[in-house]
């Protein structure tokens, strides 16, 4: 029976997916009829409060008006969908994460210099996409299995998708000293991937059992399910505190830990806590549930402007 629940520091929106959340919203409130290229986050609910502020997602920019706002989400682009965005007259909203941004320029470098580059990432995913834009010859390789078709070349290049495991671009920059003479390795791994990952490792080592909640087929959720389980903590993904239904999980747990994907709110590790006690929590914290799970979300909250999407949330002191 459930006793404590504790959610990872440093949870929800990462930065340029809050940003471009914001960017959204902002061009709604000034009346600007937006919508976002795609899905600016895998998370129904902020899907939904889009839309209900009249943002629809769309998958192409034939879909949108003349004169009409398209935000960019915080994967980025190709280059040339803002130049097709300015030719068809559009109201271009750049969303892109500066982390984006920043791999982008990089990347670029590596061409003018050169370099045969290597990309580690996951095909298709929009970041590849976009990136690809600035190196279309650039070789993209994801698990172990593709390493063997990298060339061996007298210059090359190591950059990465900025969410990618970075155990996963260590193993593989490892791997590439045997194909060049001379290897760049950019380290591109996003600093706020990297911290969660220490959050969420942290928070495993101290509980019974972790509950990791993001998109199924987030690549970063699932890491952080990936990592629980390398600290010995048992864990279970789920995508909303919908999901929770059957209390037989947490039976042999007294304290649970929480932690999310970059691309889940706040606001949902707060449902599952609640849920978590509402289900599986002791006769006399069943009822304080919405209370109880609120101080889980205080206690764990970072500063305004990091990762939280609630701006009224109050910082526990000392918190990092």
């Amino acid at each position: 029976m459930v006793r404590e629940v504790r959610i990872a520091h440093r949870t929800g929106f990462c930065y340029g997916v809050r940003e471009a959340i914001d960017k959204a919203k902002e061009s709604a409130a000034a009346g600007k009829l937006t919508h976002t290229l795609g899905q600016v986050v895998h998370n129904e609910g902020v899907i939904n409060d889009l839309q209900q502020l009249g943002v629809r997602s769309v998958d192409s920019l034939d879909d949108v008006d003349s004169g009409a706002a398209v935000v960019i989400r915080a994967h980025g682009v190709k280059p040339e969908v803002f130049e097709r965005a300015e030719t068809r007259g559009l109201d271009v909203i750049d969303g892109t994460c500066t982390w984006v941004i920043q791999e982008q320029r990089q990347l670029q470098e590596l061409v003018d210099e050169g370099y045969t580059i290597v990309l580690l990432g996951t095909p298709k995913h929009p970041e590849v996409v976009g990136l690809l834009g600035f190196a279309p010859d650039a070789i993209v390789v994801d698990e172990e299995a593709d390493w063997s078709r990298i060339p061996r070349r007298k210059r090359m290049a190591l950059i990465t998708q900025s969410t990618q495991p970075p155990w996963k671009f260590e193993q593989l920059a490892a791997f590439m000293v045997s194909r060049a003479h001379e290897l760049k390795i950019v380290n591109t791994v996003c600093p706020v991937t990297i911290r969660r990952q220490e959050d969420t490792l942290e928070t495993a080592r101290g509980v019974d059992l972790m509950v990791v909640v993001g998109g199924r087929h987030s690549a970063n959720t699932k890491e952080l399910t990936r990592l629980c389980e390398i600290a010995g903590t048992k864990a279970i993904q789920i995508e909303n505190a919908k999901d929770l239904v059957d209390p037989a999980p947490f039976e042999a747990a007294q304290v649970v830990g929480v932690t999310g994907g970059t691309s889940t709110p706040i606001e949902d590790l707060r449902d599952v806590a609640e849920r978590i006690i509402t289900i599986a929590g002791t006769p006399e914290m069943q009822p304080r549930a919405a209370e109880l799970a609120r101080e889980a979300l205080d206690a764990a909250a970072t500063p305004a402007g990091r990762t939280t999407s609630l701006p009224e949330l109050k910082v526990a002191a000392g918190a990092a």
